[in-house]
């Protein structure tokens, strides 16, 4: 969920300079603690640090989480003066100019609990605690998520952490794990420099002197060699998607970076992808693949006309041509999308690029604008232009995620989460509500048609992925108490037309045990016949009193989405964003 870094950061030309760097790691130590997090002094008596922090350690946020991680460095090297200076300044900025001084951007508040991040694990046998792992977990269900590699120096966003992989590789009822940091370009030269060289985007620039002072600082870095945009500049902390005989970690600010996993569970970054070249600058980290064509459909958008531009791969992985939407005329946070048998539909929503209230207000520069009149956009699947993109509007209908979408006769149906208080999106997260509902959009008259599927804060949908862009009945959506905590998963039945509320199944973590994203394994994938709902919902689930994390395998056919299986986690697994599970048939192809 890095949106909208490329575009933001290209939109100063400084940035757009090529040239490199050097950086170290760090080791991290769990241990249990009590302690409540450290009192921090005012801004006004922070002196400014002259030397680098430790990565992912200093004094006065031992507390950085409740949950009892404490973080110790490795020791670093700084390898030039113009480092020693940067990073003096850095700290300046961040002491005095503008420091973390509303929660929704501090670290100790943003990464306490199990937000906080751990070090990287090598593949690690697990222990099934109840029932056993069902045949059908044949391969390895990874997740992403943010995982910053050093402590942040200043404001810090969720969206601004380092990707890293958790992956549980099953075969013959036995589990793996193993976490590692996806390999970008940006956190290999931090890592060898020992110190952050990139700003964050969604929290370091809220101000027009915040921006002002970090984009100088940042095209010093790249003026004297330590950074090069051209190389990349995205975390990859978002998602994942398998098209093309190829695993890819995605985060929207960047390209693809290839990914493969070992016969004994490890992950390896193989590097960044551009599709023989014809992939440039960035794509959305929610492509959609047609299980019966495999081909993937994608996206990308950004600050610069084009806005959006659409395009596919073949089912080989080859890229097809662009498609550049002009009709879009504003920079929206266009961050999912859905696609069916003949078309692909966008949301024109109103978050989107903020530079008003980032310069008066201090705000994100991705925010709301109220005036604006959301629309979604539809175009022919295989459109060779946007000839024929046709735009309808919808009042109060903002949707981050698609979940499915399909042709009905001479219409399109989609189902989405809308967002509530959509103004709260980026900066407190705890106060989103998002209803579901399923969107009708008569392509012969223009009438559009709303059906409120249900009330519940819901968010993360997924459904059986055999059923992307076909009319499907169930979906699995992820319950908010409030966003970013998950804690139980509910089933729908969006087929039911006669209620508001659709839920047809439910389960509950438990008291302080939260979740994630779930995710849909059919029990028997090769069977045309199968039911829509016969299979198993896995996710992560961390119990916050015990410090426990479990793999926890669900009976999506259940009323109660039984738990068929639980697996305990060697370690810590942080909260995240979105998983897959890849079939070892699948694996053994990277």
């Amino acid at each position: 969920m890095d949106a909208f870094s490329s575009s933001f950061l290209s939109a100063f030309p400084a940035f757009s300079s090529p040239k490199l760097s050097s950086i170290s790691s760090i080791r991290m130590e769990e241990r249990p603690s009590s302690q409540p997090p450290a009192s921090r002094p005012p801004p006004s008596q922070q002196p400014p640090r002259t030397t680098p922090p430790p990565p992912l350690a200093a004094k006065a946020d031992h507390a950085l989480q409740n949950n009892a991680s404490t973080f110790t460095a490795a020791k670093q090297t700084v390898s030039a003066l113009p480092a020693v200076i940067f990073n003096a300044l850095d700290d300046f900025i961040n002491s005095f100019i503008d420091p973390p001084v509303k929660p929704s951007v501090d670290p100790r508040h943003v990464l306490s609990h199990n937000f906080a991040p751990v070090e990287e694990l090598s593949p690690t046998e697990c222990e099934i605690i109840h029932g056993s792992l069902p045949p059908c977990l044949d391969g390895a269900y990874i997740r992403n998520g943010p995982n910053p590699q050093y402590l942040p120096r200043g404001p810090y966003h969720l969206f601004d952490g380092d990707g890293m992989l958790h992956s549980v590789r099953i075969s013959g009822g036995r589990a793996v794990l193993c976490s590692r940091y996806v390999k970008t370009y940006k956190y290999t030269v931090e890592r060898d420099a020992g110190h952050p060289i990139l700003p964050n985007v969604f929290s370091g620039f809220n101000g027009l002197t915040a921006s002002a002072t970090r984009g100088a600082l940042f095209a010093a870095r790249v003026f004297t060699g330590q950074y090069n945009p051209a190389n990349g500049i995205g975390l990859a902390n978002t998602s994942l998607a398998f098209f093309g005989d190829r695993l890819y970690a995605l985060g929207e600010s960047d390209l693809p970076y290839s990914i493969r996993l070992t016969s004994n569970g490890d992950i390896e970054t193989l590097g960044r992808h551009d599709f023989d070249g014809k992939l440039s600058m960035n794509m959305t980290a929610h492509p959609k693949i047609d299980p019966d064509t495999g081909e993937a459909f994608a996206f990308r958008y950004g600050f610069i006309r084009p806005f959006l531009t659409y395009f596919h791969f073949d089912s080989n992985g080859v890229k097809q041509p662009d498609v550049p939407i002009f009709s879009m005329v504003t920079p929206t946070f266009l961050h999912d999308f859905a696609i069916t048998k003949k078309h692909a539909i966008f949301a024109d929503i109103q978050i989107g690029l903020n530079l008003i209230d980032m310069i008066t207000k201090r705000a994100s520069p991705v925010g709301l604008d109220p005036s604006k009149v959301p629309r979604i956009g539809v175009i022919p699947r295989y459109a060779k232009d946007e000839s024929e993109m046709r735009w309808f509007e919808v009042p109060g209908f903002n949707s981050v995620h698609a979940t499915n979408a399909w042709d009905e006769d001479d219409a399109i149906v989609m189902v989405a989460p809308n967002v509530l208080s959509a103004e709260h999106t980026m900066e407190r997260m705890d106060l989103v509500h998002s209803l579901v509902e399923k969107v009708r959009i008569d392509l012969k008259t223009g009438i559009v048609t709303r059906q409120l599927i249900s009330t519940r804060n819901l968010d993360f949908a997924v459904i059986n992925p055999a059923y992307l862009g076909r009319k499907n009945k169930y979906v699995y959506v992820a319950v908010g108490d409030p966003m970013p905590k998950i804690s139980g998963v509910v089933k729908l039945d969006v087929s039911n037309a006669e209620h508001k509320e659709c839920i047809v199944a439910s389960r509950m973590f438990g008291p302080g045990c939260y979740g994630g994203e779930p995710f849909f394994v059919a029990r028997e994938p090769e069977n045309p016949e199968a039911d829509e709902d016969d299979g198993f919902l896995v996710s992560y689930v961390h119990d916050e009193k015990a410090g426990e994390s479990r793999f926890l395998v669900m009976d999506a056919k259940s009323p109660q989405l039984d738990i068929v299986a639980a697996v305990r986690m060697p370690r810590r697994v942080p909260y995240g964003f979105h998983g897959l599970f890849v079939r070892e048939s699948d694996l053994n192809k990277l």
